[in-house]
């Protein structure tokens, strides 16, 4: 399916909105053009390709909103789209936290599209597997993986002048390797805008060497250790805490960020100094949209956490109205500083710890101490006077991303981390950390 151009989504959004007969009207535009190959036990097993497109309309009257969607774009189809959308809305009860469709506002482009992503076809996908499948036979072990990327567009307007036009590329990759009895595991996950940072061979490796060196694992008794911590053993457990910055929650007594008489914690150092955050849409290593989808506000780079204090809040249209505060748009991506160390370095300076590859399984305990439990897997490892000794059985931890943050040592170079099982694009460095609090032992690998 041929993607919109600029030219060509302009023409549709003026033409829904001159349909409509509403006090307001806003219109979305999703188009995408995605390819995958999937492989387990050694073979691929599916592969395929869609495309779609998506037109929204939500328009207002007073208070009262309605929303359709349809995929299709002649002008009958359009009216059509509209007119179900102003049913709906004369129908729906009034909404007494409803805002009106924003102002006009101007959005810089990001570096979101890269050409030689959009170029992948089936052939890339498929040596992608290949890559995988023939190192892990190699090696006697059995891989299964994922491969996907997509090229899309996303398109905003409304009745008040706005409009977007944004092209966006991505990949991501994730592969588990184990040995044939199935005592041993290991797992890998890359994920890129540009395809040309991306080595199939390399990311493999990562998972078969996890894969071969978790073999006869040992138990070690539960309780407090220094952790070395992969990004991806982090990324759920910090994506938790970045979706909880809402001034909201925070102000109404829900959140971690809340302080007693009714205050937030903006402002309050929360974490160690050498915690610095923040969102930025044109950050060349994970680009997003230049606006939030839904409010259609223009995105800032932001500082979240400054210095291990709270440096914003997320505020809703809503909320900022209520409070006298600027609204803030969704952020999209969360930035977080490191140093330079490698992985291998940050084992090399620890006397004793324990290094984790990945967690999983990931839930909240208690929404006001961010308190979450889960599990580590594939490929936990014991170090002792720098170098890794030997695999262990897999832990069950309760632990908050405030007390991690609070216990940092050390923070080793950033590297991206992104896909299904975290809320934002992130970049994230290896990190180790004092006192992780292991409660019990997992049999699974």
């Amino acid at each position: 399916m041929k993607q919109l151009n600029q030219e060509e989504a302009k023409r549709i959004c003026d033409r829904v909105l001159s349909f409509s007969k509403a006090d307001e009207c806003s219109v979305w535009i999703d188009s995408s053009h995605a390819g995958n190959v999937r492989f387990a036990r050694n073979s691929i097993s599916t592969a395929g390709l869609t495309d779609n497109m998506r037109l929204a309309v939500r328009v207002a009257y007073g208070k009262r909103a309605g929303t359709a969607t349809i995929n299709e774009f002649d002008d009958k189809s359009l009216e059509k789209v509209v007119r179900r959308a102003e049913e709906l809305a004369r129908l729906a009860p009034e909404n007494p936290e409803f805002m009106p469709a924003v102002d006009k506002q101007t959005f810089r482009t990001t570096p979101t599209f890269v050409r030689a992503t959009a170029a992948i076809d089936p052939e890339f996908r498929a040596q992608v597997a290949a890559y995988s499948i023939e190192a892990a036979k190699k090696a006697n072990l059995v891989s299964a993986g994922f491969f996907n990327d997509s090229t899309r567009i996303n398109v905003v307007a409304n009745s008040k002048g706005v409009f977007g036009y944004q092209e966006l590329t991505d990949l991501a990759y994730t592969c588990t390797v184990r040995t044939e009895d199935g005592r041993g595991s290991g797992w890998v996950t890359r994920s890129a805008v540009d395809a040309n940072r991306f080595d199939a061979r390399e990311a493999a490796g990562v998972a078969i060497e996890k894969a071969l060196r978790s073999v006869e694992a040992k138990a070690l008794e539960p309780g407090r250790y220094t952790v070395i911590l992969e990004p991806a053993a982090t990324s759920e457990v910090l994506g938790n805490m970045f979706s909880a910055f809402s001034a909201r929650d925070a102000d109404e007594g829900r959140s971690f960020l809340t302080k007693a008489g009714g205050k937030n914690r903006l402002g309050d150092k929360l974490f160690d100094e050498q915690i610095n955050v923040w969102a930025d849409p044109w950050n060349p290593d994970v680009p997003v949209a230049p606006w939030d989808e839904e409010t259609m506000l223009a995105r800032q780079r932001t500082d979240i956490i400054k210095n291990g204090r709270i440096a914003s809040l997320d505020y809703s249209r809503y909320w900022a109205q209520k409070q006298g505060k600027a609204a803030t748009a969704g952020h999209g991506n969360m930035i977080m500083a490191g140093g330079t160390k490698s992985l291998e370095e940050l084992i090399a300076s620890t006397r004793k710890g324990v290094v984790v590859t990945r967690t999983w399984y990931i839930r909240m305990v208690d929404p006001q101490s961010l308190l979450l439990t889960g599990l580590t897997r594939d490929g936990t490892f014991y170090v002792e006077n720098g170098k890794i000794k030997y695999p262990i059985k897999n832990f069950r931890f309760n632990e908050s991303p405030v007390t991690l943050l609070n216990n940092v040592e050390e923070l080793g170079k950033p590297v991206v981390i992104g896909g299904d099982e975290v809320p934002y694009q992130m970049v994230l460095p290896p990190m180790k950390v004092r006192d992780f609090n292991f409660t019990s032992l997992s049999d699974a690998v």
